[in-house]
């Protein structure tokens, strides 16, 4: 089971990948979210509970993260980062490999193109998966698209 991370401080979105089959198959998908009304230490704090949590009961063997790239908004970009921190973390914790991908690669590995729209990588996500409904919320598509580009890219 691969689990997909879309990290970020107010939404984590996440998705679990069965990878065992051949065929993707999603199991389970979602989002962490923290109130701006904590302070940030406590937010985190909660991000890294809800991933061990989903990791101990979906089994996870791995876990893929989206890396920061480029950010325009340095405060929202730190952040970000800080949330990139505590996956790793929190994957390492729990004895998981934990690969990361840019916004880049993931666009690469699922629509072959590095500029794909945001909308051509969801519908990628929902035909790799067989799904005839979107991944809502567009997180937790995230997460799933971060899961099949570690599962394309045979990294593990």
């Amino acid at each position: 089971m691969i689990l997909g991370i879309d990290p970020g401080v107010a939404n984590t979105g996440w998705a679990v990948v069965d990878d065992s089959g051949g065929e993707p198959r999603l199991v389970d998908c979602g989002v962490i979210e923290t109130s701006k009304r904590e302070p940030v230490g406590v937010r985190l704090g909660q991000i890294d509970d809800g991933l061990r949590e989903i990791v101990h009961k979906y089994k996870i063997s791995k876990m893929a993260v989206e890396l920061l790239y480029f950010a325009r908004n340095a405060r929202s970009a730190m952040g970000v980062a800080e949330a990139i921190g505590v996956v790793r973390l929190s994957g390492c914790r729990e004895g998981l490999e934990v690969v990361g991908y840019t916004p880049l690669q993931v666009k690469m590995a699922l629509v072959g193109y590095g500029r794909a729209e945001k909308r051509q990588v969801e519908i990628m996500v929902r035909q790799s998966l067989g799904l005839e409904e979107e991944i809502s919320p567009s997180h937790a598509s995230d997460a799933a698209a971060v899961a099949l580009t570690a599962m394309y890219s045979k990294k593990w």
